[in-house]
């Protein structure tokens, strides 16, 4: 680990701050990098976004996607904490700690929207950014490509199911303009992309290359969403500290509780720890959409999606951070051995 991913902790923190100062000082700069987007996907963070996941996807080799079948249980496993856990339990977290704890502190008016908003965010898993996490944490590549082509497969006809149950709605307009171009955008180019560069370069090299790029689109695209949000945050931080509580406890249940299943059925380390962080994280650009398109751009829907932004980027590296220091007491476990003695 070179010293710039050592103190990568300590970037993120002064990306934040930065961003919300420059989005504080120069609100205008902002609003103009930030209007420049297509059915809400912003074109600037798109870009960025494909100069972190391109180095991830350099290391996919088409032809040993058939192999990802033996990681069945990581598969069943992510599967049941995105569609059958997470939405439920940030409608259970939105309504404890919005609807109860913290409803005196909060615009009596927006209550049920911010929750709404929770519920949202929650019912979209993320796509792109799960390969940057998943690197981070040595995760097996294959199986992270998989699992978010499948939970992309599932979200077109799940998305609108669950968040009309969940917001007791008989239906609910999905974004589709917004779903297709980031599959497109953050999946399919990026894919057909690395499968090129693989074809005519050395592969190590050049991921090598792209790797020191990679983490600064990172720490980059962290200040611009904080600097988009500037205004928002030193306007009423008290609202989105409160908000963003349900969905931290969210991101460290959901991700804690797909680990400790995987590990549980024996499951290797490195398909648990893509398999925690994916059914922990949020396709926020869907989420944002959706919110707007439901509530309005100023409702409290739209806000508590923003916060999700927020959080995403430094609550999923503590995540990362906690996948990677248990790795030990992962490997174990009784379960895990005897698969491990299994395939030797």
């Amino acid at each position: 680990m070179s010293t710039f991913e050592r103190y990568l902790t300590l970037w993120v923190a002064l990306c934040i701050i930065v961003g919300i100062g420059l989005g504080h000082l120069m609100p205008g700069v902002f609003q103009a990098i930030g209007a420049a987007e297509v059915a809400k996907v912003n074109l600037p963070v798109a870009v960025l976004i494909w100069l972190m996941i391109i180095p991830m996807l350099l290391k996919i080799d088409f032809a040993s996607l058939a192999q990802v079948g033996r990681h069945w249980r990581g598969i069943g496993v992510t599967l049941f904490i995105n569609w059958a856990v997470k939405p439920f339990s940030m409608a259970l977290l939105g309504w404890l700690f919005i609807g109860w704890l913290f409803r005196p502190y909060l615009p009596e008016t927006q209550i049920d929207s911010y929750i709404a908003g929770l519920i949202i965010l929650a019912a979209a898993p993320c796509t792109a950014m799960v390969f940057v996490w998943s690197n981070l944490t040595k995760g097996e590549p294959h199986f992270t490509l998989s699992q978010v082509a499948l939970n992309d497969a599932i979200m077109v006809v799940a998305f609108a199911p669950i968040v009309a149950l969940l917001l007791g709605l008989s239906a609910i307009t999905v974004p589709w303009d917004t779903l297709i171009l980031s599959v497109v955008l953050y999946i399919v180019l990026p894919v057909i992309v690395a499968q090129l560069l693989r074809r005519s370069t050395d592969v190590d090299r050049m991921a090598g290359r792209l790797q020191p790029v990679s983490l600064v689109a990172l720490l980059s695209t962290l200040v611009l969403l904080f600097g988009f949000q500037g205004e928002q945050i030193i306007a009423q931080p008290t609202v989105i500290a409160l908000l963003a509580v349900p969905i931290l406890i969210q991101v460290y249940f959901n991700s804690g509780l797909a680990y400790l299943l995987n590990r549980v059925s024996g499951e290797e380390h490195c398909v648990a720890g893509p398999s925690a962080l994916i059914g922990a994280s949020n396709f926020f650009e869907l989420a944002v959409a959706a919110a707007i398109s439901l509530f309005g751009f100023t409702s409290g829907a739209a806000l508590a999606t923003v916060v999700g932004v927020l959080v995403e980027v430094p609550v999923m590296l503590s995540v990362v951070w906690i996948v990677n220091r248990s790795k030990n007491w992962y490997e174990r476990g009784a379960a895990v051995r005897t698969n491990a003695i299994r395939k030797a």
